[in-house]
């Protein structure tokens, strides 16, 4: 685990770092709960300055889901919201509106994950941003995107929802059970994902056209995408998806197996790598079974195939074959829990676990960032901000003096 202070002074010899890729871009970020704080999260990690818009009367929802708390603190929260400053506005003042529109002038880039209608209600739709402020990149995340079935488009959605309408449980789970949300988040997280490379791309377009675009990101669209050889296997050629456990539709073996001491995944996706995890497994005679020789025999006789296999992995611990199959050059690794996953050597080599300060918790602990860059990387600098703790901050920075700022609080405008 890697250990994070703030940064201290440099002397003049010593070597600055390259500044990370999006340094002196800045983000209004007035997205809540997981989707958009996942996507401007990951701009913060590469540099951004992210400028959370939080209601003054308890801030992003997921300052309250839980349990687990820490000291009163959610663990959700604490989760997608580093690298990030925090200011409290009531958006239904009109003072309130007006130091966003002083933020919005001279930002880089709008994000917000409000139902379609939601912003424009408030005033803050692309076009009259964009009128303001043609150079800004403005994302928009929703559960359905912004035009298609009028039915849809309004609809509210959380995850659950958008993994089940892009079918992602109906692959999930074994056979003869019912259908299964995957664990994580991944309606919400890959829609951060595309939000992100949505952003990014407009900001690389910018660069030439000089104007800013409006980035339509479609949680639905995001779980689509996910489907890749399941849509196309029935798109083209009439087959329909089903459940197949751990399973592989084209590939095998290429599952879940069980040894003496718990779970291994194994892939094997080609004839060469079949016929070294015969060896490996000890069992030759496999390769030459007129049922396994090919991988398109082995498909068609999965279930032969995976009671042969198992037979010997149960045999010896899980450990015994990760070792054997590496040594063999056969893709395979264990079943892990999230806490054993978190304690993995290759975690800590990758700086894939950070502990930083925090202002009422001591220390915070949290996954690092991702992709790593080499020449300027990204970092993780700061904690999850408290509710409104930057509030003055950034409101000095435009051009708020003591004044005027205790005017926007004595009106409740801020908090």
């Amino acid at each position: 685990m890697i250990e994070t202070d703030p940064p201290k002074t440099a002397s003049a010899s010593t070597e600055q770092p390259a500044p990370p890729p999006l340094a002196g871009v800045k983000v209004v970020d007035l997205s809540r709960v997981l989707a958009g704080p996942y996507c401007t999260m990951c701009l913060g990690d590469m540099g951004a300055d992210i400028i959370k818009i939080e209601r003054p009367d308890g801030g992003d929802d997921t300052r309250r889901f839980g349990p687990p708390f820490v000291d009163g603190v959610s663990t959700y929260y604490l989760a997608i919201n580093r690298n990030k400053r925090s200011i409290a506005i009531d958006l239904k003042s009109e003072a309130g509106k007006a130091v966003l529109w002083r933020l919005i002038e001279d930002a880089d880039v709008l994000v917000e994950n409000f139902r379609p209608g939601a912003m424009q209600r408030l005033g803050f739709d692309y076009e009259a941003v964009a009128a303001k402020n043609p150079r800004l990149v403005y994302c928009s995340i929703s559960a359905f995107g912004h035009h298609g079935d009028p039915d849809w488009t309004g609809r509210p959605g959380y995850d659950l929802i958008l993994q089940g309408m892009g079918g992602i449980p109906s692959l999930t789970g074994e056979p003869d059970g019912p259908p299964s949300k995957v664990g994580a988040s991944i309606a919400d997280v890959v829609s951060g994902m595309v939000a992100y490379q949505g952003i990014l791309l407009a900001l690389l377009a910018r660069h030439s056209t000089g104007r800013g675009q409006f980035v339509d990101a479609a949680m639905l669209d995001g779980q689509v995408s996910l489907l890749a050889y399941w849509a196309t296997a029935w798109l083209n050629a009439g087959a329909k998806p089903k459940r197949m456990g751990n399973r592989h539709l084209s590939i095998a073996p290429y599952s879940t197996f069980r040894t003496a001491d718990g779970w291994l995944n194994v892939g094997v996706a080609n004839e060469r790598l079949w016929a070294r995890f015969c060896a490996a497994l000890g069992t030759p005679e496999l390769a030459e079974d007129a049922r396994f020789r090919t991988n398109t025999d082995r498909v068609q006789h999965i279930d032969a195939l995976d009671a042969a296999i198992t037979a010997v992995l149960e045999t010896r611990t899980r450990d015994h074959w990760v070792e054997l199959f590496r040594e063999a050059g056969i893709p395979a690794g264990p079943v892990l829990t999230v806490d054993q996953t978190l304690s993995h050597p290759q975690m800590a080599a990758r700086d894939m676990v950070v502990s930083l300060p925090h202002p009422t918790l001591g220390r915070v602990t949290l996954t690092g960032v991702s992709p790593r860059l080499g020449h300027t990387p990204g970092a993780v600098r700061t904690p999850p901000p408290l509710l409104g703790q930057h509030t003055d901050e950034i409101l000095t920075e435009h051009g708020f003096d003591a004044d005027g700022i205790a005017r926007l609080r004595g009106d409740g405008a801020v908090g």
